[in-house]
């Protein structure tokens, strides 16, 4: 179902990016949050429905209360942050995303789209991850494309000096695509995650 590399660290503090949007961050921040018994903190959300990815951590993933930490923007509109947040007349500003003190490390931070994902007229979401200036982990689809995708987003992050852990591969298991995001992407792969049915089983 889902598979950690054996000799994966992680530090008191990381983010968890993807290739894009819907590509996993969310199962694979709460994956992570279990596994390595810490804090989930989502900081920004554009939509609320069906739900939150904070609440899907609390409902679905069965994390305890205190191991979630509350949003610094909400939004309604599922879109991208900088349009959802135009729509309520907000401005996403970097000086309210101030990395929170946590009791239970480490914190594992969800990243909102892919890395490249606007946040307000004049940044992108990779601008916050170098403001924050934690190492990441990068979620990627296994399907056709990702190779692709997986390359564009390491080719970006390490251009700003952004340190990456490795890779988390979401989806069926395809190690041809593995293999070559390994390689070409010079980049460990921490985990491999299957789809899950029920995560009380985890």
């Amino acid at each position: 179902m889902f598979s950690w590399h054996p000799i994966a660290q992680f530090p008191k503090r990381f983010v968890v990016t993807g290739t894009d949007t819907g590509v996993g961050k969310t199962v694979v921040s709460t994956l992570l949050t279990k596994h390595l018994n810490g804090t989930y903190w989502k900081p920004i959300q554009a939509g609320r429905l069906p739900s939150t990815d904070r609440e899907f951590a609390l409902n679905e993933g069965k994390l305890a209360s205190q191991q979630v930490w509350k949003e610094s923007y909400l939004f309604e509109l599922a879109a991208s942050p900088h349009l959802a947040a135009r729509q309520e007349k907000q401005t996403i500003a970097f000086d309210q995303l101030l990395i929170p003190p946590v009791e239970k490390e480490p914190l594992i931070i969800e990243g909102v789209g892919g890395v490249m994902t606007p946040l307000t007229e004049h940044s992108l979401f990779i601008d916050l991850l170098k403001f924050w200036d934690l190492p990441v982990v990068l979620v990627t689809r296994s399907t056709l494309g990702t190779i692709n995708h997986t390359l564009l987003a390491l080719e970006a992050l390490r251009a700003r000096d952004i340190p990456i852990l490795g890779a988390v591969i979401n989806g069926p298991k395809n190690s041809s695509n593995k293999e070559a995001i390994a390689h070409f992407g010079r980049v460990k792969i921490l985990g491999e995650v299957e789809p899950i049915d029920d995560f009380a089983r985890i």
